[in-house]
């Protein structure tokens, strides 16, 4: 009866240890994949907000706090840096962890996106539209 048992819970073990390895990978992406939709909602927020504050004063915010405490909020997953431009702002998004995107946004309102350990900048690609999950067209 004890063996039993020992080999029940072993075998429990064991299917537990090889559906949560399946699973782990997922639970990833998906934490990476709302990570970089969080920042990209952010960046565009704070375009936004670029706008508005030209429009009020005249001219660009030159930092994050400028625009207010929300704008200054770092999102989980990335740090985030305005700055002043002759033309306008460069906003940039850059992941705390390798595997996700950097964004750059400035006053164009193109978010830009750069793979890799290369920070985005206005020479990078614009950012490809990616499907919404769960949304029906």
């Amino acid at each position: 009866m004890l063996r039993w048992l020992c080999v029940l819970a072993v075998t429990v073990a064991v299917i537990f240890a090889v559906v949560a390895s399946a699973a782990l990978p997922k639970l990833n992406m998906a934490r990476e994949y709302a990570e970089e939709t969080s920042a990209l909602d952010a960046i565009g927020a704070c375009n936004t907000a670029e706008v508005q504050y030209n429009s009020q004063f005249g001219r660009y915010a030159r930092s994050l706090t400028e625009l207010g405490p929300s704008a200054a909020d770092a999102r989980q997953g990335y740090k985030f840096a305005l700055t002043g431009t002759p033309p306008g702002y460069a906003i940039t998004a850059v992941p705390t962890s390798i595997r996700l995107r950097s964004f750059h946004s400035d006053q164009s309102l193109v978010i830009r996106e750069s793979y890799g350990p290369k920070p985005a900048t206005a020479d990078s690609q614009e950012v490809s539209p990616r499907p919404r999950v769960g949304v029906l067209p």
